[in-house]
């Protein structure tokens, strides 16, 4: 297709939002040099271009060496000041790229440290995206009409952890000796939806959601029930890791046992070779994706970090992306980590829009769709509000590049 149908100008000035994006994954390349020299932490590189050569590459053997970058990010983050920092930098960085929505998640627990309560790790978190918001609010695009940056953090379990996790987990293993380790992960799960509840309701930390991350193979959804029902309980919006190293019964479960809204990743939903219980895998997969469909529930998609970890994914459009779309899923684009993958909000559509020869209607579909599906902090009618707004501003934007009206679809 022509290439010049979506200048990346464009693709830049149009309001997207991101539903998928990990805060360790996320640091600035030298930001995490400045951190680590004055934390004492020992890097393979004190350059920018060191670190891309020898961490964070534009492509990696698999995903052990994906995550090998954490390591060195989770590091850092031993002080709120520099959580602060770093969620501060990282709405900066949406901002510039016209990201006006972010949901940004990561596991709080982990960063807890002596001195370092989970509270006060979430509300390091909170204070950063707030402080660019606040700044934001007062930039020449906000009075000439485009939406103000909003955001909400998301909190993630762990399908399974160890000891050496970090301190919080340790203590928890510690205390808990003797109790199969199984049950100490749902156990594990619950204390944290309950902290995260109580720091939205009584400190007013903009908690949205809650996630399951980790391993999935082996560590079930199952494993997190009462988690996932205390959640629900609290009217905590919730996500889950599925599909992403694990296959379509991954998904089906994080939807029956968890009832999650919305899918992270999902990358492996048509993959029926890998559907060990039933007897017609491939109506199971169809059945399963209708199912989806039909409840609207959404996959945030990232299909650099996916292109990265999933060598059976040989080409862009290899990836499952154009099936979903074309099966008019729910999904949104997201970019899982930015610095990581290397990558943006824009640059994620870039691939899309040329991989799948998206429509004007299609691009417009799905990027809405993000701020419809998303976790919005404030009340209905404030995110109906802010919608609207975001629409306004999608069409202000693609009127100027003569983006075809007729083809935009319904919203």
């Amino acid at each position: 297709m022509n290439a010049t149908r979506y200048p990346r100008e464009l693709l830049a000035r149009l309001p997207k939002s991101d539903l998928h994006c990990h805060l360790d994954g996320s640091l600035r390349t030298r930001t995490l040099i400045e951190l680590a020299r004055a934390q004492g932490v020992s890097l393979p590189s004190e350059t920018d271009e060191g670190l891309m050569e020898l961490v964070f590459k534009e492509s990696y053997r698999d995903l052990p060496d994906y995550l090998h970058g954490f390591a060195y990010t989770c590091a850092v983050l031993r002080d709120a000041e520099a959580i602060e920092r770093v969620s501060y930098e990282l709405a900066q960085d949406c901002i510039a790229e016209g990201t006006c929505y972010l949901e940004v998640r990561f596991a709080p627990q982990l960063l807890v440290r002596d001195g370092l309560t989970l509270e006060e790790v979430l509300r390091a978190c909170a204070d950063g995206l707030d402080r660019a918001r606040r700044e934001h609010e007062q930039s020449a695009a906000v009075k000439a009409g485009a939406p103000p940056f909003r955001y909400g953090i998301i909190a993630c379990a762990m399908r399974m952890f160890t000891g050496g996790f970090g301190p919080y987990y340790a203590d928890l293993m510690r205390v808990m000796e003797g109790v199969p380790t199984k049950e100490i992960y749902g156990i594990a799960s619950e204390a944290l939806v309950r902290k995260v509840l109580d720091a939205r309701d009584r400190l007013g930390i903009p908690i949205v959601g809650f996630d399951l991350a980790g391993a999935e193979e082996g560590f079930p959804a199952s494993d997190h029930i009462a988690a996932y029902q205390l959640a629900h309980k609290g009217f905590l919006k919730k996500t889950v890791h599925a599909g992403e190293a694990y296959g379509p019964e991954s998904i089906f479960q994080a939807i029956t046992k968890l009832d999650a809204d919305r899918i992270g990743h999902g990358t492996r939903l048509f993959e029926w070779e890998s559907v060990g219980d039933s007897e017609a895998p491939r109506e199971y997969v169809q059945q399963l994706a209708e199912y989806i469909a039909d409840r609207r529930v959404t996959l945030e998609v990232c299909i650099t970090s996916n292109m990265q970890t999933m060598p059976h994914l040989r080409r862009l459009e290899d990836h499952p992306l154009g099936r979903m779309i074309k099966e008019r899923l729910s999904v949104s684009i997201c970019t899982d980590n930015r610095l990581v993958s290397r990558t943006t909000s824009t640059a994620e559509l870039d691939k899309v829009v040329h991989a799948f020869d998206l429509s004007p209607a299609e691009l417009r579909n799905i990027i809405i769709h993000g701020f419809k599906r998303c976790f919005f902090a404030g009340s209905y009618l404030e995110k109906r509000a802010y919608v609207r707004k975001v629409i306004d501003w999608y069409d202000t934007i693609a009127d100027q590049y003569e983006m075809p009206k007729g083809r935009r679809g319904a919203e």
